[in-house]
C-alpha cells in the first residue's frame, strides 16, 4: 500500500478523484530495483501493472529464429504505465520487460484493479483510457522500427529471349 499523496504528484493518477486514488493506493506497492532487474517474462500471466516513476524500463520480444534472439522492441519512460495487458483479456505478457536503469516503479495488483474496474465505472474508464493512448504510442513506435528495419529486395532483372 502507498499514501494517496504519492499517487497525487503523478499525472497518471490526476484524472481519478480523491475516493479513487484512496482505492487504487490500497492496492498499489511501490518499488525500488537496480538496473537489469527483470520485472516479468512474456508469456507469464499479468498479475500487475506498472507505472515507472523515475528511470527506464526496455522491453523485449523473444523471436526465434536462426540466432535465436532477444529483441529491444520499446522503451518505457518515466509516467507510463507497462504491463498493460493486465487489463486487456487473456491477461498474458505479451513481452519481457527489463529495469534499463535503476527504476522507481509503482506496481498495481491486476486482479483488485479489474475488480475496482467493474465496480466504478468511470475509474475503468479513466484507466482504459490511459491504457489504450500507452498501448498506441507503443504501436506507433514498433511502426517506425518495422520502418527502419525493412530490407528492400531488388527487383529481379528480366530475361529477355
Amino acid at each position: 500500500m502507498v499514501s494517496q499523496e504519492l499517487l497525487r504528484r503523478h499525472t497518471f493518477f490526476a484524472s481519478f478523484d480523491e475516493p479513487q486514488r484512496k482505492l487504487l493506493a490500497q492496492i498499489t506497492d511501490e518499488i525500488h530495483c537496480a538496473a537489469g532487474r527483470t520485472f516479468f517474462e512474456e508469456g507469464e500471466s499479468a498479475d500487475a501493472l506498472y507505472l515507472l516513476l523515475s528511470g527506464s524500463v526496455d522491453l523485449y520480444f523473444n523471436v526465434l529464429t536462426e540466432q535465436h534472439g532477444e529483441f529491444l522492441i520499446g522503451e518505457v519512460n518515466p509516467g507510463e504505465p507497462f504491463a498493460i495487458s493486465a487489463l486487456i483479456p487473456p491477461y498474458i505478457l505479451q513481452h519481457t520487460a527489463r529495469a534499463g536503469k535503476p527504476c522507481h516503479v509503482l506496481k498495481l495488483d491486476a486482479r483488485a484493479l479489474r475488480a475496482l474496474s467493474d465496480k466504478d465505472a468511470t475509474l475503468g474508464y479513466i484507466l482504459m483510457r490511459h491504457i489504450t493512448q500507452a498501448a498506441m504510442e507503443r504501436l506507433h513506435f514498433t511502426r517506425i522500427q518495422l520502418a527502419a528495419a525493412q530490407v528492400r529486395t531488388p527487383e529481379p532483372e528480366m530475361a529477355f529471349a
